[in-house]
């Protein structure tokens, strides 16, 4: 096992995020999911952390990532959902009409840590949501 490490620690820190449309609203396919990544890779620098894996289904996704122990969590989704979500429903207007009061994402979130179990079993899981 290869751990990262920075300038005073020595750490392997990954996650499992899963985000939910509002009200399991029906409106992530491939393109709006590939858009939703692009916006999160382009944050990921500021925070420290790394994509590791990405997949979708009609009304959620699942994220695989990686973070430093100074990364902050919980203001990176954050500014991750707030920025995707008005991102969206700007360059995909007929996303709107199917949300309520105008939130694309549910405001709770899951955020699981993977320590207990092998990475690429996560990672076969995420890659096999959406999949009937």
């Amino acid at each position: 096992m290869k751990l990262d490490s920075n300038n005073h620690s020595v750490f392997l820190m990954y996650y499992h995020l899963v985000l939910v449309v509002k009200y399991r609203r029906k409106v992530i396919d491939d393109t709006i999911s590939n858009y939703a990544k692009d916006k999160f890779v382009s944050l990921t620098e500021k925070y420290n952390i790394t994509l590791v894996e990405w997949n979708h289904d009609i009304d959620h996704i699942h994220i695989l990532f990686k973070a430093q122990p100074n990364s902050e969590l919980s203001k990176f989704i954050n500014a991750y959902k707030s920025a995707s979500s008005r991102l969206i429903k700007k360059d995909f207007p007929h996303v709107r009409k199917k949300l309520w009061n105008e939130m694309f994402w549910s405001r709770s979130f899951c955020l699981l840590t993977t320590g207990g179990s092998p990475i690429e079993v996560v990672k076969k899981y995420i890659k096999s949501q959406g999949i009937k």
